[in-house]
């Protein structure tokens, strides 16, 4: 399964990046966003949160990894970038520190512009009487409970200090015997207290007060019976390795195993501290040396205040101009309210786009076979669901209802073990069958499937994305999840799903590209085919986006491809080890990045393939993990109206002259500025057109007093379009508006005359008028239009009967 080379073999270590330093460089782009001024202040506030909670994520991960290798004095991941683990350490160290420096600087920036809008974060020294009062009051009644300070002395050993969290390191003291001293550690309980409190406005001026700074006003009420008059806080965090060391004890099952390396996690090794740089040299000194810690390899010095990560849940008091413009997602045109959804995937294939599009139209399609007495069984695969799952959910009922249900849980996503191995013992309480996991493997591929009884046989429908079933992360993350019931799909995923209930069966597939089986061989293919095409002077080229690219082999490949001159337009969201444009060698290949208000997530992959272009969306980013310790699903999309939204979203986004930003080889992240004066921001862009295409708004041309022009109307509404009443006989109607519906409706304007009114037989029964002589005489005359006529883009038709309606969807 393995397809590990040596990229030494044809190219060296210089012409690839690091996989840490290019992580440092995406985490990097995410900061810019909180440095934009062009950015809605708020926002970068949360993107302010958004990079510390990369950075936690990314010690507790990578940087415990590289760690390992350097106490080990071994290289376990060939790393790129011809670094050994000691300079790779130290070379994140810097880049970190710096990064640090800069975002105190860009949230000194912020402030300040929260100020010009008459919003103060405050300290606990900027708190008048009145704010004072307040603070002390909420002190004592919400965060005195959950406080249980720590005094620390030289005899006894340190404390355990949580993952993630933060703490004031407290130093007591007198002001008139400074030398008596004692210090303190308190937790700060921002888990059970929100960390910001909002104090009551004055006038126009709001205020926020961070939990920190409540603890720190009101320090003498917590250590009042202590002779002390003087009190100094210092925030300080410790981040922890988050590695599983998973026990081989064969009398334990997995799941026994998970619970039990999770608590091990819990006081894993520390991998970095980070303190506030103003902290006395004494108390810094105890702490280092209680806690065993080397300043000069894993301690950060920071600012005033760490974990901003919870600056991603700032409280909303803005003004609307201080947050991006709200982009409701909206329907998909061939799923309106009250559709069959199975109905619909007989004839033809859906793919949604999140989040432009519903992730409610997923949980329909679960709820709709969960009753439908035709559906014999439902399978899926589960990496993260929401806390309070819609998914499972639609799961549980699918058993009530008596359904085989067969769900594969992954118990080794990473951060999500605990939330699975809890769904995984709910699901199975109930009578669902769960599977935790394939061994050796990770399950991360995005499948549902339904078998359902039809005539002539069973009939497989499927769902293949490139996300988690997740509705909380699908409101941000860009994502597609294709639904279908063509064979040729749809039976394959069926197969996958055997896999799972058996491993040790052999499966082929014909259709659908499965890591860790035959992806990396497939993809190896379709790119040796774009280089036969241009050795043979023909168009060859490949549009390629991912969140990752980092796999040796794969990138060895893109290289032969742009040197054998294939062009390559590449989207890598997040870690990419290439250099591009460089002389003679890659100036072939381009790429981009794109960070903006969602998170890139989809895998679509766009071959030239010789004039047949062929499409593909993926789970599977190209990295080892994935193309080889991972079950993967890439599908090939069929369907050519779908195509062509693939196809007009990378165009759109290898357009974006607003968020996008230049992958080179220096890691400078400058931005795609083009030389168009018109700006392009893809993600707005592709929304809106998504939203043309899809955003069903019908136009009713109606007759409240009409028994059928109310029937049309009734339809409608239980159908769920975004309606436009056009009353006509009160507001009147235009030559325009009849030409448009004549054009739109394809027939004759005599045809749309209701012959059976009375003014109709007083004066044109009988009469041969010209088309414009009955356009003019139903501007004359409204009542004699036809009802109700139903526009719905190009469209139109005489809704008799309502369900004419159905014709232009």
């Amino acid at each position: 399964m393995s397809c590990r080379l040596n990229v030494q073999a044809m190219y060296s270590y210089k012409e690839f990046i690091n996989r840490e330093i290019s992580w440092l460089s995406f985490n990097e782009r995410v900061l810019q966003e909180a440095e934009d001024a062009n950015t809605p202040l708020f926002e970068r506030i949360r993107f302010i949160g958004i990079f510390s909670n990369n950075l936690d994520e990314f010690f507790r991960v990578r940087v415990a990894a590289v760690r390992r290798m350097v106490d080990f004095g071994e290289d376990e991941e060939n790393l790129l970038g011809a670094l050994t683990p000691k300079e790779l350490h130290d070379k994140i160290q810097e880049i970190v520190i710096r990064q640090q420096t800069k975002v105190q600087e860009i949230f000194k920036n912020i402030l300040d512009e929260l100020e010009k809008e008459d919003i103060f974060l405050l300290n606990e020294k900027q708190l008048n009487h009145a704010q004072g009062v307040f603070v002390r009051k909420y002190f004592q009644e919400k965060v005195l409970p959950n406080l249980v300070p720590i005094m620390l002395s030289r005899k006894n050993s340190f404390p355990y200090l949580r993952d993630r969290s933060v703490y004031l390191a407290v130093k007591l003291s007198k002001l008139k015997t400074p030398e008596d001293v004692a210090y303190s550690l308190i937790r700060i309980p921002s888990r059970s207290v929100p960390r910001f409190l909002v104090l009551p406005a004055s006038g126009s001026k709001k205020f926020v007060l961070l939990l920190d700074d409540v603890v720190r006003f009101c320090l003498s009420d917590l250590f009042f019976y202590f002779d002390y008059d003087k009190y100094e806080a210092y925030t300080i965090k410790v981040t922890r390795d988050a590695e599983l060391d998973i026990d081989d004890d064969i009398s334990k099952s997995f799941i026994e195993k998970m619970e039990l390396s999770l608590k091990k996690r819990k006081i894993g090794k520390p991998v970095r501290l980070i303190y506030d740089r103003e902290m006395p040299s004494d108390l810094q000194k105890f702490i280092f040396r209680k806690m065993k810690i080397d300043e000069e390899e894993n301690a950060i010095p920071g600012g005033r205040y760490h974990n901003h990560k919870d600056f991603m849940d700032f409280p909303e008091i803005g003004k609307p101009r201080h947050y991006y413009p709200k982009l409701p997602p909206f329907r998909h045109k061939d799923l309106p309210l009250h559709t069959s959804i199975l109905k619909v995937l007989r004839r033809k294939d859906v793919l949604l786009h999140f989040p432009y599009q519903p992730f409610n139209h997923f949980i329909d399609l679960l709820r709709e076979a969960a009753i439908d007495p035709q559906v014999e069984e439902i399978g899926i695969t589960i990496y993260r669901v929401a806390p309070d799952s819609k998914v499972v959910n639609a799961l549980l009922n699918a058993v009530r209802n008596g359904k085989k249900v067969t769900v594969i849980i992954e118990l080794q996503a990473r951060f999500d073990e605990e939330a699975n191995i809890f769904w995984s013992g709910k699901l199975q309480d109930e009578g669902a069958d769960v599977i935790n996991g394939i061994p050796g493997l990770k399950v991360h591929c995005k499948l549902a499937w339904i078998k359902r009884l039809e005539e002539g046989g069973y009939r497989n429908y499927a769902y293949i994305g490139t996300g988690n079933f997740h509705e909380n992360t699908a409101r941000i993350y860009a994502d597609e999840g294709l639904m279908t019931s063509d064979p040729r799909l749809s039976d394959e995923v069926a197969r996958v799903f055997e896999f799972f209930k058996h491993n040790y069966k052999q499966i082929k597939y014909n259709h659908l590209v499965v890591a860790p089986f035959r992806m990396r061989r497939f993809f190896s293919k379709m790119i040796k085919n774009e280089i036969k095409l241009a050795r043979e002077g023909k168009e060859a080229y490949m549009i390629l986006k991912m969140n990752s690219l980092i796999d040796p082999d794969m990138m060895e490949k893109l290289y032969d491809a742009a040197r054998a001159g294939v062009k390559i337009k590449l989207i890598v969201r997040g870690i990419f080890g290439m250099k591009p444009g460089l002389p003679n060698f890659s100036e072939n290949l381009e790429g981009i990045s794109i960070v903006d208000k969602y998170l890139e997530h989809s895998r679509i992959f766009l071959f030239g393939n010789g004039g047949d272009e062929r499409y593909f969306i993926s789970s599977a980013d190209w990295m080892p993990r994935n193309l080889d310790r991972r079950i993967e699903v890439a599908t090939p999309i069929y369907d050519p109206e779908i195509q062509q939204e693939l196809r007009e979203m990378l165009l759109i986004q290898l357009k974006d002259n607003s968020k996008a930003r230049i992958l080179d080889a220096s890691l400078l992240n400058n931005y795609n500025v083009s030389s168009s004066s018109e700006k392009f921001r893809a993600q707005e862009d592709y929304y809106r057109f998504i939203k043309n295409k899809h955003h069903v708004v019908m136009k009713i041309y109606h007759n409240p007093r009409c028994a059928k022009s109310r029937a049309g109307l009734n339809y409608l509404e239980k159908k769920g379009f975004e309606l436009e009443v056009v009353r006509y006989l009160d507001q009147g109607l235009t030559a325009g508006q009849l030409r448009d519906i004549v054009e739109k409706t394809g027939k004759k304007p005599q045809e749309l005359v209701r012959t059976q009114e009375a003014v109709y037989k007083a004066n044109f029964k009988g009469k041969q008028l010209t088309d414009e002589e009955w356009i003019a005489a139903m501007v004359n005359y409204p009542q004699l239009l036809q009802r109700p006529i139903v526009v719905n883009g190009n469209q139109a038709v005489v809704a008799l009967p309502p369900e004419e309606v159905d014709k232009i969807v």
